[in-house]
């Protein structure tokens, strides 16, 4: 059976590196901003490279993305699976694929994302140091980013 982690259902006996993955999607599906920052190093260290992004760097330039997300109209649910977890010193890298969909305004699409997480270990804990996303389908990347940005194009 395929392990898939949305952060609503627990996996059972899930290991250490896992549980990241399930508290990072718990905030993400859950649009908590609290829960994301505790997910994230605090730092400009933290970069994200996504088609809705665009590339960011720290914290300070990650925090008002999901917040845009988790508080404007449109509703967006992903779940991680296909993944390899690949252990790396005092970090973790965990390359797989998202699945899900973008709901706004009478737009649905259902998404398929190829997805890498990087994670170390600060203070005990793992948080995030990296993610990038890409969606492979052309038609369907501008389809995600014309219903997301109403036509004004993606950030860069």
């Amino acid at each position: 059976m395929e392990r898939v982690i949305d952060g609503r259902i627990p996996l059972p006996d899930p290991c250490a590196e896992e549980q990241a993955l399930h508290a990072f999607y718990a905030a993400f599906n859950g649009r908590d901003l609290a829960a994301m920052a505790r997910c994230w190093l605090q730092d400009d260290e933290a970069s994200l490279a996504n088609p809705l992004g665009g590339l960011r760097r720290g914290w300070a330039q990650l925090a008002p993305l999901y917040q845009a997300l988790f508080d404007g109209p449109a509703r967006v649910y992903v779940a991680f699976h296909d993944y390899t977890l690949h252990r790396c010193g005092e970090g973790f890298v965990a390359v797989g694929r998202e699945r899900g969909h973008f709901e706004r305004d009478g737009v649905s699409l259902a998404l398929a994302i190829r997805t890498s997480r990087v994670f170390r270990r600060h203070q005990g804990e793992w948080r995030q140091l990296h993610h990038h996303g890409s969606i492979e389908d052309a038609a369907l990347l501008a389809r995600y980013q014309s219903a997301v940005f109403g036509g004004r194009g993606a950030p860069v």
